[in-house]
C-alpha cells in the first residue's frame, strides 16, 4: 500500500490494522460489462474448457450467477434462508460444498441462458454495490481475519471475485490477463490486505516490517509492521530498510493470492531482500477461501 497514492474519502472504521478503506463501488458496472462481453465472445467449444481444477468455463459462469443471486438475496432483499452447515463442517468445507451443489444443479442450463441471466442479474448487483455504506458491518472476510468485516472490505473482496473469475475464463480460452491497470490496482490492493492475517503466527519484535512491492502501474508497496499491541498492521509508513522486502510482478502477485500459483513457485520468481524467513511467511498469502 503506497501512502503517497490518493485514497478514497471514506469514513474511518474500527479496523485500522487493515489500512485505509478501498472504494471498489464504482467498478462493478464496467466489470460486469467486461464479463458479459467475454462470455458472448466465446466459441461453443470454449464453454467446456477447464477454467479452474474441476470446473469448466460454463461451471465458473454458473458459480458467478450463484454469487450474484446470493448478493441480491442478502443485501437487497434481506433474505436469509439457504443451505445450513453440515455437522462438523468448517467454513471452507461449507463454501466449497454449496458452491459445488449450485454448479451441479445448473448443469442443465445452457451457456446462452447462463449469459442472458447473468447479464440481467449482474446489472442489478452492480447497482446494489454502488449504494452500499462503506462503514457498515458486513459479511466476514476469513482470509483477512475479520468477521464482521466493514462493508468496504466485503465489497472490494466481491469485486476481486468477479475480476478473478473473468481472468480464469480468459486464460482457459487462450487470452492473457486483462492488462487494464485500474481494476487490477484495486484487486491487488484488496488481496494484499490479507498480509496481517497471513503473518499472524510469524514471530518478530515490535517495529519489524515486511514489505511486498509489486511492480508496474497497477502495483505499489504494502508494509506490514509489528505494532506495540503485538499484531501485524498495515497502518505504518514504509521503512527505507524493512526487515524483508519481496518484489513481485503483477501476474505472480494476483495468481499467488488466488492460489493460481503455489508459494514455492512464487518464491522462485520473486526478488527477496533481507530476512528470508519473513519473506517466505509473506508469500504464504492467500486471499480467497482455499
Amino acid at each position: 500500500m503506497d501512502p503517497s497514492a490518493p485514497q478514497p474519502h471514506l469514513p474511518p472504521g474500527g479496523h485500522r490494522w487493515l489500512g485505509p478503506a478501498i472504494d471498489a463501488r464504482p467498478l462493478f458496472a464496467a466489470e460486469h460489462t467486461a464479463l458479459i462481453a467475454t462470455l458472448r465472445g466465446l466459441a461453443p467449444a470454449d464453454w467446456g474448457r477447464e477454467a479452474v481444477p474441476g470446473w469448466s468455463v460454463r461451471d465458473v459462469a454458473a458459480h458467478l450467477l450463484g454469487d450474484c443471486y446470493g448478493r441480491l438475496a442478502r443485501h437487497r432483499d434481506g433474505h436469509r434462508e439457504g443451505p445450513a452447515f453440515a455437522p462438523g463442517e468448517d467454513l471452507t468445507a461449507y463454501i466449497h460444498r454449496i458452491n459445488q451443489e449450485w454448479v451441479d444443479a445448473h448443469a442443465r442450463v445452457s451457456p446462452a441462458a447462463l449469459t442472458d441471466t447473468l447479464e440481467l442479474v449482474g446489472d442489478q448487483v452492480a447497482r446494489v454495490f454502488e449504494r452500499t455504506d462503506p462503514a457498515a458491518p458486513s459479511l466476514g472476510v476469513s482470509w483477512a481475519g475479520v468477521d464482521p468485516a466493514p462493508m468496504w472490505l466485503d465489497t472490494a473482496r466481491e469485486f476481486t471475485e468477479y475480476w478473478t473469475h473473468r481472468q480464469q475464463i480468459r486464460h482457459a480460452t487462450g487470452r492473457a490477463t486483462d492488462p487494464d491497470p485500474g481494476p487490477l490496482a484495486v484487486v491487488l490492493d484488496t488481496f494484499l490486505r490479507a498480509l496481517p492475517h497471513t503473518l499472524r503466527d510469524t514471530s518478530a519484535s515490535v517495529g519489524t516490517q515486511i514489505q511486498v512491492r509489486v511492480a508496474g502501474p497497477a502495483g505499489g508497496t504494502w508494509a506490514a509492521t509489528v505494532t506495540a499491541e503485538g499484531r501485524w498492521s498495515l497502518t505504518e509508513e514504509p521503512l527505507r530498510r524493512p526487515a524483508a522486502l519481496v518484489h513481485l510482478d503483477t501476474e505472480t502477485a494476483w495468481r499467488l493470492c488466488t492460489r493460481g500459483m503455489q508459494p514455492a513457485v512464487a518464491l522462485t520468481l520473486a526478488d527477496i531482500e533481507g530476512d528470508r524467513r519473513l519473506a517466505e511467511a509473506a508469500c504464504r498469502i492467500v486471499s480467497v477461501v482455499y
